[in-house]
């Protein structure tokens, strides 16, 4: 008598954001939010990069402690840092940081670290990767600061810069090997982790 197959995993999107829930219903497979729960400040003395990246598995980890289920799980998530200067920005939270963000950003070159983590429960692993994307501000004038942050209200978004929306037309250039990772999720390397993992978004080749 042969065993029964496994169950496929349930994927697991490790967020609150609908910008990153939009971005990855454009890979049309079944997906699940659970908003996680975690202190996200930075460490002392801590890398962009390094911020990024824990932020992204710790939510991971935190959303799949909150399914009470044994069932096997992929949990994606995902986090954004902002830095120049060799200072992190993260989320303005309030229309006066979010204004002061802008101006000390405005005819300035930014970086911005998505970083990606897949988490697997079945095997307790996760594959990570930071994604960097630079952005170059316009100069701008005081005006063009406040009109744009009372049409688009950017305060949950690194650096105020709402790139999807109305915040494009504060940027000069951006240079980026995945046009989604400045958005908050970046699919190209989210892609590969899946098949990686055995959920391939195209199939099985």
């Amino acid at each position: 008598m042969s065993e029964a197959p496994n169950p496929p995993p349930r994927l697991i999107l490790a967020s609150s954001s609908p910008y990153r829930r939009e971005l990855l219903e454009r890979l049309r497979v079944p997906f699940d939010v659970v908003t996680p729960a975690i202190d996200e400040t930075p460490l002392a003395s801590e890398t962009p990069e390094a911020t990024a990246v824990r932020l992204s598995i710790a939510k991971a980890r935190a959303a799949a402690a909150r399914i009470a289920d044994s069932a096997p799980l992929l949990v994606i998530g995902s986090d954004q840092v902002a830095t120049f200067d060799g200072r992190q920005i993260g989320k303005p939270g309030t229309h006066e940081n979010a204004i002061a963000q802008l101006q000390a950003m405005r005819g300035r070159s930014v970086d911005f670290h998505s970083a990606l983590c897949l988490f697997d429960n079945r095997t307790d692993t996760v594959q990570s990767a930071d994604i960097v994307t630079r952005v170059r501000f316009r100069n701008y004038s005081d005006a063009q600061i406040e009109f744009y942050l009372r049409a688009e209200t950017p305060y949950d978004c690194a650096g105020s810069a709402k790139s999807e929306g109305l915040g494009i037309a504060l940027l000069e250039a951006i240079e980026a090997d995945d046009p989604t990772a400045l958005i908050g999720l970046p699919l190209i390397a989210l892609s590969g982790m899946l098949e990686k993992a055995g959920f391939p978004i195209l199939g099985a080749a």
